[in-house]
């Protein structure tokens, strides 16, 4: 198996979405620093370097792909990162917010993968790596729409890395626990919710995080290239979790 090495991507091109804060950005960074040239995307752009895209408008979506390939060559990775939540009981999430969240977590990872996957099947070659969730494997209480969206977006990823993979093309998740973010730290309510996080929440049917801290986003980035990376050649369809043992998953 390949070392890892601070060239380990040099040559290769990859499309990152959601990559202007949290996972996304370490990500980006971490592919940028051992070589790779990296097509940066949000809907809120950090600067003048990453694209705005929407990821639940198909159109956009294709225009960015053919735009990247044609400025920068074929692209060898795709890293799906955007994501929303709406923190809400099962029974009173918004027709708004449900829809939005599966337009964004699901839907909007649907587009990319189609858009990049074609090309990547066309050409025998590509990795697709989707951030997902654990709590798409473990209900969470105020957390239904989230949930349900990470966890259908799983099984696409399956689905797609079984029909790609007589094409060479390789289909992962990567699915964090509790990573200090933005969005985790809107979840936060006073300067001991960091703590309750890793202890567990009894009430909330949660149990804590064994390893006694939460992720960093590097953390999480670590593994997306892992599997993104020639050192995970024969793996695909894998749902890798990296959340401390939060979930207590076998």
């Amino acid at each position: 198996m390949a070392a890892i090495s601070d060239d380990e991507f040099d040559g290769r091109t990859a499309l990152v979405t959601g990559a202007s804060q949290g996972i996304g950005a370490a990500v980006a960074a971490l592919l940028t620093a051992r070589g790779a040239h990296v097509v940066a995307c949000d809907l809120s752009p950090s600067g003048p370097s990453t694209h705005r895209l929407d990821v639940t408008d198909a159109a956009a979506v294709e225009a960015l792909v053919e735009r990247a390939e044609q400025e920068h060559g074929p692209l060898d990775i795709l890293v799906n990162v955007a994501g929303v939540l709406h923190s809400e009981p099962a029974l009173g999430i918004s027709d708004e917010n449900w829809q939005h969240t599966f337009a964004v977590n699901t839907t909007g990872v649907f587009h990319t993968c189609r858009s990049v996957g074609r090309r990547m099947a066309a050409r025998g070659r590509g990795s697709i790596v989707t951030v997902g969730s654990n709590a798409a494997g473990v209900p969470r209480v105020n957390m239904a729409a989230y949930a349900a969206s990470k966890a259908a977006t799983a099984m696409y990823m399956r689905c797609l890395g079984l029909e790609l993979a007589s094409s060479g093309v390789r289909c992962n998740l990567v699915s964090p626990g509790s990573t200090d973010t933005p969005m985790q730290r809107a979840l936060w309510t006073d300067e001991d919710s960091e703590r309750r996080v890793i202890e567990g929440d009894l009430a909330g049917y949660r149990v804590g995080i064994p390893l006694g801290r939460i992720a960093a986003p590097e953390d999480v980035a670590e593994a997306v290239l892992f599997l993104a990376s020639d050192r995970a050649r024969h793996i695909t369809m894998h749902d890798l979790y990296v959340d401390g043992g939060a979930t207590l998953r076998a």
